[in-house]
């Protein structure tokens, strides 16, 4: 097979000084590895675990699923498993066969797409004379020249490539640990001021209330980034000092001993929900329509366990977001009742109105509940009247979960 520093696109494709010199700097690299001058750098790798550092890391590329998927079908036309990009690695597959190793892709999308992976460094053109894609092959059958598209810019990137999907995982590791301890900080600071409310104790505990409403998810967008959740993050830290410090300044000095047996304080109000307004609007949830604002005996107990209609794995689909909130993944139904505990705090629903949507509803489906809400938080302005509403629907068997997961569904096709 001929060498060549660079080839002109057939037809009305342009030439330009961008990709001219990415085929010289290829054709440079590739001639060092022949002659042994790489040192470290193969220019080379595994086809299937390079594809799948490109997925993660397609961001990084602007390549979107749909042309990482048309370089996998590239890729299959290739009989070696370990790409060597210190030569041309040429396939040659007709418009019809591309199309069907890509799922169907349609002309206009493969050229498309293709156009993106060009454009991505990560693949050149070798157009024949006639744009046609085909081999010649010599005497013994080997393949002597070949015109179609060259992978070996993909082979020469191995090490960028894997280098930046390492960087995307950590950079989502991060995420998600601080995700996670901003989630704590919340549930945390929820759980004090409403202990604070439903003992009557002495503080500014209002003023608490608000500032809390103002830091909490609903303040940020549907995806925050690290920058935002990790001022967040600073500005919990503090608020939280401040409120255990309100906590334990109201304190006796039998209950700083521990005796809580013979010093329990009375309980006026039981049906605080901390709501996470999140439309720009504060409301705390207090009693019940028509309750008079009096006692309300928390319902700990929960009827026998009900089961729903509802596949696990069809909740993770709909409902991804709870799963963040599950240690180790959702792997049963107590995964997800245990997350839907967690992220209820966080969306400020009081312990009063779980209990009641656990009894009404059963555990199960009130959790089902409190996952379609967290996936619709940014359209719900006060969760904890939304689910108390939702409970007493159910108290007529009036309420199903599934119209609440059928609508979720639309939304996403």
């Amino acid at each position: 097979m001929m060498d060549r520093l660079a080839t002109t696109p057939f037809g009305g494709g342009r030439m330009s000084a961008r990709l001219f010199a990415r085929q010289a700097s290829v054709s440079e690299r590739q001639g060092k590895l022949r002659a042994g001058e790489g040192g470290n750098d193969t220019g080379g790798g595994d086809k299937w675990q390079l594809l799948r550092a490109l997925t993660e890391a397609r961001a990084q590329f602007g390549l979107s699923d749909r042309a990482i998927g048309l370089l996998e079908a590239l890729v299959s036309f290739t009989t070696e498993r370990i790409l060597d990009g210190s030569k041309p690695i040429i396939v040659f597959p007709s418009n019809r066969e591309l199309s069907i190793r890509a799922r169907g892709m349609a002309p206009a999308t493969i050229r498309r797409h293709l156009a993106a992976l060009i454009d991505a460094g990560l693949i050149f053109r070798r157009d024949s004379a006639n744009g046609k894609r085909y081999c010649v092959r010599d005497d013994h059958g080997l393949v002597d020249e070949a015109f179609g598209f060259d992978l070996a810019p993909l082979a020469l990137k191995a090490a960028e490539i894997h280098a930046c999907a390492e960087a995307v995982r950590s950079e989502a590791k991060a995420l998600r640990m601080l995700k996670t301890e901003v989630t704590l900080h919340l549930r945390d600071i929820s759980k004090i001021i409403t202990a604070a409310i439903e003992e009557a104790r002495a503080g500014d505990w209002d003023r608490l209330v608000a500032e809390f409403q103002q830091m909490s998810f609903g303040s940020l967008p549907r995806r925050p980034d690290a920058t935002m959740l990790s001022g967040l993050r600073t500005r919990l830290v503090a608020f939280r000092a401040e409120v255990e410090n309100a906590y334990l300044s109201s304190l006796s000095e039998e209950e700083m001993s521990g005796n809580d047996v013979q010093n329990e304080r009375h309980i006026q109000n039981s049906n605080t929900d901390l709501s996470f307004e999140l439309n720009g609007k504060r409301e705390l949830e207090g009693a019940e329509p028509g309750s008079g604002g009096g006692e309300t005996k928390v319902a700990a107990e929960t009827s026998p366990e009900r089961r729903v209609a509802v596949s696990l794995d069809r909740m993770r689909k709909v409902c991804p977001q709870i799963g963040d909130y599950a240690q180790g993944g959702l792997k049963n139904w107590q995964d997800l009742i245990r997350a839907a505990d967690l992220v209820r705090s966080m969306l400020g629903v009081s312990p009063d109105a779980w209990a009641k949507a656990r009894k009404a509803m059963g555990e199960q489906a009130a959790a089902v509940v409190i996952a379609v809400m967290l996936e619709r938080v940014d359209e719900i302005r006060s969760p904890g009247g939304y689910l108390r509403d939702l409970t007493r629907k159910a108290e007529r068997s009036a309420f199903s979960i599934y119209p609440m997961l059928q609508a979720l569904e639309r939304q996403s096709e």
